[in-house]
């Protein structure tokens, strides 16, 4: 496992798309293989965000978290549900990227 803490909190970001996906093809937890993924997912996700907070500050850890999560949510949504490609999307995802940054920046 990576020690970086910010390398864990990009694993678990990714995790957190995985999951948030999941929660999508589990069809309400409906179909067992995509509901006892997303599970694990979202365990694994929480896991190694949990890991990373021991050195890192809560609040900037759970944003950048939140942020990947909802960046990749969002951009596969639009590629892979057909969900709408808007402008307005599209800028509220530039917005979630340039917050990210500046937190880690921070």
């Amino acid at each position: 496992m990576p020690t970086n803490p910010w390398a864990l909190v990009l694993i678990a970001g990714v995790l957190e798309v995985g999951w948030a996906l999941g929660l999508k093809w589990s069809d309400g937890f409906t179909k067992l293989v995509p509901t006892a993924l997303t599970i694990i997912g979202a365990l694994a996700s929480f896991f190694l965000l949990a890991q990373a907070m021991k050195s890192l500050p809560v609040g900037t850890a759970y944003a950048v978290w939140t942020g990947i999560g909802a960046l990749g949510t969002a951009t596969l949504g639009m590629a892979l549900f057909g969900e709408p490609a808007t402008l307005v999307r599209i800028a509220g995802v530039a917005l979630i990227v340039s917050g990210i940054i500046a937190l880690k920046l921070a």
